[in-house]
């Protein structure tokens, strides 16, 4: 029995969410609305909350999260959102690195693996 693929939001290169069986990738999330990485951080995280929902899943079921920063001296001002966001005693394995992004304006990337 073949197990289901379904992929959200594909355009020519890459889906933005591909569900396999009952676990969520997201695609790396970035958001340029601002010069700040906390605000730019609060911001992906809408992005993943939604596309989570849209996934048949939430927050409380994030398995990995993979963070990239422009910088990592700007370690600090990601947590801040981060920690405000993320389910306390549902914390994921979580990495984050320094990283050039695709944009100069994109200061913070976040992708997600994630149970349905």
């Amino acid at each position: 029995m073949a197990i289901e693929i379904k992929r959200m939001d594909t355009g020519p290169r890459m889906s933005q969410c591909v569900v396999h069986g009952e676990t969520v990738y997201l695609a790396g999330q970035v958001n340029k609305d601002s010069k700040d990485v906390t605000a730019q951080t609060e911001a992906v995280l809408r992005q993943i909350d939604g596309l989570l929902l849209r996934a048949g899943s939430f927050k409380e079921k994030i398995l990995s999260a993979t963070i990239y920063l422009a910088d990592i001296k700007t370690f600090d001002q990601m947590n801040k959102a981060w920690d405000a966001w993320i389910s306390k005693g549902n914390c994921p394995a979580r990495t984050t690195l320094e990283a050039k992004l695709a944009s100069p304006d994109y200061l913070v990337e976040i992708a997600i693996i994630a149970a349905k």
